[in-house]
């Protein structure tokens, strides 16, 4: 049992490791989007970005929401990777998450179409952060 234990610890380092590299080697596309996501800029929601999820790490995720946003590279239309991608996606949905995915060549060409999308999950499904309450 101690061994299972330090095998799941280890897992999960490992992953958490593996998102920071991911956070630090970002796409353009990427960086782009965590501009606009960042600080609750966007809807007043807070992103996180290279999220472990699961046995996964997405790429931006909104808890408010159970919203996970992935752009995608040129890898992604590979026949080994669009059936991981399936996969991985299934996975996600089955445990209650959506899913968005953007190819970062479009994104990048037309931001909006994205902000549109994501815009309207939110508006859909979000709970909203509880105003912080000053007293005086």
């Amino acid at each position: 049992m101690r061994k299972l234990v330090h095998n799941l610890r280890h897992r999960r380092e490992l992953k958490q490791e593996f998102a920071t590299r991911l956070r630090i080697d970002a796409t353009d596309a990427e960086r782009k989007l965590w501009s606009l996501l960042r600080s609750k800029q966007f809807g007043g929601l807070r992103f996180r970005r290279q999220q472990p999820i699961g046995p996964y790490i997405v790429d931006f995720y909104c808890s408010a929401a159970k919203l996970i946003v992935e752009l995608d590279g040129e890898q992604h239309g590979e026949e080994n990777h669009v059936r991981y991608d399936e996969n991985r996606t299934r996975w996600l949905l089955a445990h209650g998450y959506r899913v968005l995915r953007y190819p970062n060549v479009e994104f990048l060409k037309t931001p909006q179409i994205a902000l549109d999308g994501i815009a309207h999950v939110l508006d859909e499904q979000a709970i909203p952060l509880p105003k912080l309450w000053t007293v005086v």
